[in-house]
């Protein structure tokens, strides 16, 4: 099971704050593909962590069962 949180532009997009999928074990790009092609989250510009952590490689980052994977804004600086 994965949790996925959306933050933002996202979350209006989405209509949700999250969701636990029953999916493990695969590419953070394969689960970013199922969820922009579920949500139509092309047009957004948004970072993507997971368990706290911001990944920048989506092709070789592989989940795991119980990983939190958030959707989150950009960040403005301050």
């Amino acid at each position: 099971m994965l949790d996925v949180k959306y933050f933002g532009a996202v979350a209006e997009k989405t209509q949700v704050l999250g969701e636990t999928l029953p999916l493990s074990n695969l590419s953070l790009q394969e689960l970013m593909d199922e969820l922009e092609q579920k949500y139509d989250l092309t047009s957004l510009s948004y970072s993507i962590a997971v368990n706290q952590k911001l990944v920048q490689d989506k092709n070789s980052y592989m989940l795991m069962s119980n990983d939190v994977v958030a959707l989150l804004p950009p960040f403005a600086g301050g």
